[in-house]
């Protein structure tokens, strides 16, 4: 699935493999600076729903980057659609999803959590796993890992050992995920409410920003390509 690099032994192939995953996705996924945000939007929430949701969410991204690592190039070839666009238009629902936190504060749903028992399918995934959590960024991460199969032949089981490897990373990343966003109330309770309030302004802001890096990234493809 991943391009193995030339090493000594199938091992370090498979090291490669697993830290090219993790490593890719972990700085655009950054569930550190996510859990704030987390907490915030799910302070309607009694603990219990809030762990819950945290599992939820890990479980939801883990699938959505799986399944970009292992189709997204295809569906996307399908459709004639470039990974440029993809970027222009994710970057544009992080920006506005940054926006509408940076300005609202957490609570973006109004108050239906208050009166929700178990927190429903569609509370973990929008806007929780996405864009929050995985975004457009991470998709096209994803997607650009997935894209990068070994072009000529290899053994089934080297091309084995290196998909366990990839998905190994992903399952990493979805634990990492999911404990930052289950201790969260550690962070609240170690930063305080005005503490707590700073971070969310502040990750807010920092996810504006990337949603804007993605825009920029994407377009200076494009008008790249349009001007070649």
């Amino acid at each position: 699935m991943i391009q193995a690099i030339t090493a000594p032994g199938a091992l370090n192939d498979a090291v490669n493999s697993f830290l090219l995953v993790f490593a890719g996705l972990f700085p655009i996924v950054n569930p550190v600076g996510c859990a704030p945000i987390f907490l915030g939007m799910t302070s309607q929430f009694t603990p219990a729903e809030r762990h819950v949701l945290a599992r939820k969410v890990s479980v939801n991204g883990f699938f959505l980057l799986l399944g970009s690592l292992l189709v997204g190039s295809h569906v996307l070839e399908f459709f004639g659609i470039t990974l440029p666009v993809v970027r222009v238009a994710g970057g544009l629902v992080v920006t506005s999803f940054g926006w509408k936190m940076l300005n609202t504060g957490v609570r973006l749903e109004g108050n239906h959590a208050a009166d929700a028992g178990e927190p429903g399918p569609g509370d973990a995934f929008y806007p929780l796993t996405m864009p929050l959590t995985v975004g457009p960024g991470s998709i096209s991460v994803a997607i650009t890992l997935g894209s990068q199969r070994p072009k000529g032949p290899d053994s089934i089981a080297h091309l084995a050992l290196l998909g366990g490897s990839a998905m190994l990373g992903l399952v990493a990343m979805a634990v990492t995920v999911f404990l930052c966003y289950r201790f969260a109330e550690w962070t609240e309770a170690t930063l305080g409410p005005s503490g707590t309030n700073v971070v969310v302004r502040l990750s807010a802001f920092i996810l504006l920003c990337i949603g804007i890096e993605i825009i920029w990234s994407g377009a200076s493809t494009l008008i790249g390509i349009g001007t070649s």
